[in-house]
């Protein structure tokens, strides 16, 4: 069972949020797959495409998030450091306030989530839908705000690790020069670890490969093995062989798993990194 790493008192080691930001990795993915099984429905997305009552003149998908989020401030969501809403304006919590340690500083001051909205909508539903419209919305909209959620929450996770690293004894004092410098590229240089970023990608791919597979028509034989109905499952053992297929034959998957790979390299990554840095800046300003 983990534990609840917001309400130690004190930063999270490393080694601990890691754990966290791993299980993070299995709900985007399946998320992914979520949205996958829809076509594009690009009508959801554009402003004026759809008549509302209530004479809302954005998105459907706009709109559905301001609805959904202002349920869940209600039962004090945002109130947790580690939530991040898309939306503004939203209700008080009908119920008492929740107390988390201050571990970090002003958590609420940095959120990206514009950022992050603008890159699922333009870059990662293209990628995982089919071209088209199948008119479900509703639905489609659904998994969208789950996909967008899971992406905040690991995103802005940056705090947490960034704080795990400045509390680092062994880096404490570089870290607290380059703030004072405000030496942006440098705390980028020092808080960058290339060999776990090239580990997760691995992990994330292999993840994809595996948790993609479409086992509709598997069960098990009386011995315990797996019955696909001749169709060969992906194991860890075939991995390796399946990835480094020639595109012609590569494995067929319900998410393209270079997609995911490259959502993690070119978005999740960097836009973690540029939580960390700004919230390094604005470390020094409790002391």
């Amino acid at each position: 069972m983990s534990r609840n790493l917001l309400i130690l008192g004190a930063a999270p080691k490393l080694s601990e949020l890691r754990d966290t930001l791993v299980r993070l990795e299995d709900t985007i993915i399946f998320a992914l797959i979520e949205r996958s099984q829809f076509k594009h429905n690009s009508k959801i997305y554009s402003a004026n495409a759809m008549s509302f009552s209530d004479g809302y003149t954005g998105s459907f998908l706009s709109w559905f998030l301001k609805e959904v989020e202002s349920v869940h401030a209600k039962v004090r969501r945002y109130q947790s450091p580690d939530e991040y809403p898309f939306t503004s304006n939203l209700p008080e919590p009908v119920l008492p306030p929740l107390e988390y340690p201050p571990v970090l500083v002003d958590p609420q001051h940095i959120n990206i989530n514009d950022e992050i909205f603008n890159m699922y909508v333009n870059t990662v539903v293209p990628g995982i839908t089919a071209s088209g419209d199948d008119t479900n919305y509703g639905s489609s909209a659904t998994r969208d705000i789950e996909c967008l959620q899971a992406l905040s929450r690991r995103i802005h996770y940056g705090k947490f690790v960034a704080e795990s690293k400045f509390q680092d004894p062994s880096t404490h004092d570089e870290y607290v020069r380059l703030i004072k410098e405000k030496n942006r590229d440098r705390l980028m240089e020092l808080l960058t670890n290339s060999r776990v970023e090239e580990q997760l990608l691995k992990r994330l791919k292999a993840k994809a490969l595996i948790y993609g597979q479409d086992l509709s028509s598997a069960s098990l034989n009386p011995d315990g093995s797996i019955n696909a109905n001749g169709r060969a499952l992906l194991g860890l053992n075939s991995l390796s062989a399946a990835s480094s297929e020639a595109s012609d034959d590569r494995v067929k998957t319900r998410v393209d798993y270079d997609l995911v790979v490259s959502l993690y390299r070119d978005y999740v990554i960097p836009l973690t990194k540029e939580v960390e840095v700004d919230y390094l800046l604005h470390r020094l300003d409790r002391n």
